[in-house]
């Protein structure tokens, strides 16, 4: 660096010197227009957005416009695939992304900001909840839109139309533009929608201590419920979109067959929300979708300030800056879960998906910017005969936008032909009263409270630990059985004398061996307790476990039983050789008690004859 200091002072320096070479370039530079660095600059930004953005025009053009394939995943020998999808024409088409939105960050802002919804109105329907809580209804018809018949505020349906029940996602109702596509389309094709808004959104206040949450299948429970009891003849169906979805799937797995919904839809779940949780606070981009849901999540809490400042941390709500915030001060305090994390374990989806019993198309686009591609459980819907999962590579969040215009959205066409050629099928699903499938095994932590709704408005937790009464009952039937037990041997030992005889020799051994079966037992019963509901729920799943039990823990168990029954073991083969000791001389008689004597004493005799020859030698030595 000491010549580029002598450069800046020294002006007769000589030809081949470092200095002219640096003067000459920069005066190379200052001849180049200002005009063509400032083209650089913008293609040097413009690259940089490109790869931000995650845009992908230029492979769409490469590619000719022609889209890329929908990929299916299902199980081999799904009837649902075989009679229903397989007849979908655009499930198995191609999907191409409005040219100027080919981005999903574009896409998503571009949906709500805009959305482009078609104008029309609901008709809304309050339906009150046994707790006291307030639910919007918002109604549109075949007729609503057809212009048939004259509209009223009254909602009359016709008993052999379909209805479409829709779950929002989070801070969604039913003025948004998504739904709006969604409700318009469906009741173009002749079918009844109705969006039943969560709790306090829609411009219905709070009426209850009870918020919905991403977990929150109560209010869909009961809605269902309710259109079944009213129109029992009319097919249902559910569609959920966003955290919607994921409450639409953990409400399937819940129920099992036993529920009047004969087909489903999930738009863009997020699947497991501890994946999501970290997902979407990992890159700058995905923290603009965290800072913007907050958001809104603060502007629902703020329309209910009340209700929050009494039962949660306002103070905290106020300062959120992310979903975790918002969910930590009030989402885990409200629904009184131990930690967030154990609250995104409770509620994720993604544990149901094996209980799901009836036909469901999930819809996922890869590069969904808010629920990542990382969280969708992908062998678990493959071995689910009632579910295909179709992700397309392109579509954002609940966008997919289609047409040069970007007038109309991919999965709204999708799924009013899913939900078309299944109602025309007979795999409609046909409620079953059976009892629920048991719910995935969770730790401590993770057992809630979970909150529940009883018949007379109160709050109640969940909790899968039996109650007192069971626990007393199952020890009096333990002691009953072991005092009918003991009984029963005594009466053995009565009537049988000659064997109680034979088998005196061996009761310290009997002894020890029910002193290490019961210890054994006290090991096993635990295990049996967590391995009963693996076992009901996959069998592949218990000898994977058992193998890992066995390959990892071997060595440990196997030191500790050596050290805790060793001396026990040790201590029982004395007594054994001491008893069979005992035994033998026992045995012997008496003949053989008087051989030896005598023997004894002939020894003796012969040893006195050779001590007596032989003092004699010694004195006739002596003599001589």
């Amino acid at each position: 660096m000491e010549w580029f200091g002598d450069c800046s002072f020294r002006l007769d320096s000589p030809p081949d010197s470092p200095c002219n070479a640096y003067r000459l370039l920069l005066r190379s530079l200052s001849l180049i227009p200002v005009s063509h660095y400032l083209i650089a600059a913008a293609i040097s930004l413009i690259t940089f957005l490109y790869n931000f953005i995650e845009c992908h025009f230029l492979q769409d053009l490469f590619s000719g416009f022609a889209g890329d394939p929908i990929h299916l995943t299902y199980h081999p020998s799904s009837i649902i695939y075989e009679a229903v999808v397989s007849k979908c024409r655009i499930l198995h088409g191609r999907y191409l992304a409005t040219p100027w939105l080919a981005s999903p960050h574009v896409q998503t802002c571009f949906l709500n900001f805009f959305g482009r919804p078609p104008r029309f109105s609901y008709r809304r329907q309050l339906f009150n909840t046994p707790d006291g809580g307030t639910i919007a209804l918002d109604w549109l018809t075949s007729s609503d839109v057809s212009g048939d018949v004259l509209r009223t505020n009254d909602v009359f349906l016709d008993e052999s139309t379909p209805i479409v029940v829709v779950i929002p996602g989070l801070t969604s109702d039913s003025s948004s533009a998504y739904l709006k596509h969604l409700a318009y389309h469906t009741a173009k094709c002749g079918w009844n929608i109705v969006i039943s808004n969560h709790r306090g959104l829609g411009g219905v206040s709070i009426t209850s201590d009870c918020f919905y949450n991403a977990g929150w299948t109560e209010d869909v429970r009961t809605v269902v419920k309710y259109l079944h009891d009213e129109h029992p003849r009319t097919p249902l169906f559910l569609v959920g979109t966003s955290i919607g979805a994921n409450v639409l799937v953990k409400y399937l797995g819940e129920e099992g067959e036993n529920l009047p919904v004969a087909g489903a839809v999930a738009i863009c779940s997020p699947w497991d929300l501890l994946i999501g949780d970290r997902f979407i606070s990992r890159r700058r981009v995905q923290k603009f979708y965290d800072r913007a849901l907050a958001f809104g999540l603060k502007g629902y809490a703020k329309l209910h300030q009340p209700h929050f400042s009494r039962l949660a941390n306002w103070e905290g709500i106020e300062k959120s800056l992310s979903i975790r915030d918002f969910d930590h001060h009030a989402t885990r305090v409200v629904g009184k879960y131990e930690t967030v994390d154990t609250y995104y374990r409770r509620c994720s989806s993604a544990s149901y998906v094996q209980s799901v019993s009836i036909p469901l198309l999930c819809i996922s686009a890869l590069d969904d910017p808010v629920c990542t591609k990382e969280a969708i459980p992908w062998d678990e819907c493959r071995a689910n005969k009632n579910i295909v999962l179709a992700t397309p590579k392109h579509g954002g969040h609940l966008a997919f936008f289609e047409g040069i215009t970007g007038s109309r959205l991919w999965w709204v066409r999708a799924t009013n032909e899913f939900l078309d050629v299944l109602h025309s099928s007979e795999y409609m699903h046909v409620q079953k009263k059976i009892s629920k499938p048991s719910t995935p095994l969770v730790t401590s932590i993770d057992q809630g409270p979970y909150v529940n709704v009883t018949d007379d408005g109160m709050v109640a937790a969940l909790n899968n630990e039996p109650s007192t009464d069971n626990v007393e009952e199952l020890h009096a039937i333990q002691e009953d059985s072991t005092h009918g037990k003991v009984l029963e041997d005594k009466v053995n030992e009565k009537d049988d004398p000659v064997a109680n005889a034979k088998q005196g020799g061996s009761s310290s051994m009997a002894q020890t061996s029910s002193a290490h079966d019961s210890v054994l037992n006290d090991v096993i019963t635990p295990f049996k307790t967590y391995l009963g509901p693996l076992t009901r729920q996959s069998r592949w799943s218990t000898w994977l476990l058992v193998y890992i039990a066995i390959a990892t823990s071997w060595p440990l168990v196997g030191s500790a039983l050596q050290i805790v029954f060793g001396k026990k073991l040790r201590t029982t083969s004395r007594e054994r050789k001491k008893e069979e000791c005992d035994d033998g001389e026992r045995e012997r008689g008496p003949s053989e008690e008087g051989g030896i004597a005598a023997a004894t004493e002939s020894m003796a005799e012969e040893k006195t004859e050779e001590s007596g020859q032989r003092q004699k030698i010694d004195g006739e030595g002596k003599r001589e």
